[in-house]
């Protein structure tokens, strides 16, 4: 098994303000903003080269030419950065599968399962995230945070509904609520198999034999969630 080396935040098309002024404190607030906007993008760059668990407050203000004391006047914590992130993916999420969506009538269970796998595999920070939120994220934020949270997956959630509803033929909204929490489950836990950390990794090169649990994220989603959906269907 050949063996990849991870690819780097530049080539990722993440990009760091380096200059003097971001040593400075923000004052205006389009400066505030920037900034926020800066550790955002930060965190997203290390979460993607490397996984959501090496995301930290030190990790992400380095990144920016911060001192860790700083970022506290924009975010209070990791989680709450990383719940923001999350927040994004619902975003992102309702975009795609709109996108995929848009005109279509009638689809069968193989065409619904195929949008809603490509939609989420196409987010692979939110697939990580996903394990994090209910875990360690939503629970440690304060009550607006995860108010501002909440309203938002529910919002691009419902959203996603009706799209399948009016898109799908035989889904039903108990259909389509169904596939959405297979997809949200199935995603979190097969992106984690996909995504072998370093010890795994090096053991599948010693042992490939043990690798069976490495695996396409898209066709395995695909898999699972064209079976959830033609048992409902069919049923």
């Amino acid at each position: 098994m050949e063996r990849r080396s991870a690819p780097s935040l530049e080539s990722r098309g993440v990009r760091y303000r380096r200059d003097v002024s971001v040593t400075q404190r923000a004052r205006s607030a389009s400066d505030k903003a920037r900034r926020r906007a800066d550790l955002l993008a930060a965190a997203r760059g290390i979460a993607l080269e490397r996984s959501v668990n090496a995301v930290t407050l030190a990790a992400v203000t380095a990144a920016v030419g911060l001192h860790p004391s700083a970022v506290r006047r924009y975010f209070d914590s990791r989680e709450e950065m990383l719940l923001e992130l999350a927040r994004d993916g619902w975003v992102d999420w309702r975009a795609n599968l709109a996108r995929i969506l848009a005109g279509r009538r009638g689809m069968p269970a193989d065409d619904v399962a195929e949008a809603l796998s490509s939609s989420l595999s196409e987010l692979p920070l939110f697939c990580d995230l996903l394990t994090h939120v209910v875990l360690s994220l939503e629970g440690a934020v304060r009550l607006e945070r995860a108010r501002e949270y909440k309203a938002v997956a529910a919002e691009a959630y419902d959203a996603m509904i009706d799209a399948l509803v009016a898109s799908a033929s035989g889904v039903d909204r108990h259909a389509a609520h169904v596939a959405m929490k297979a997809a949200m489950s199935s995603g979190a836990f097969l992106f984690q198999l996909a995504r072998p950390k370093d010890t795994l990794r090096e053991l599948y090169e010693m042992e490939p034999g043990l690798a069976r649990d490495t695996l396409d994220l898209r066709a395995q989603l695909n898999e699972v969630l064209a079976a959830v959906l033609r048992g409902l269907v069919e049923s």
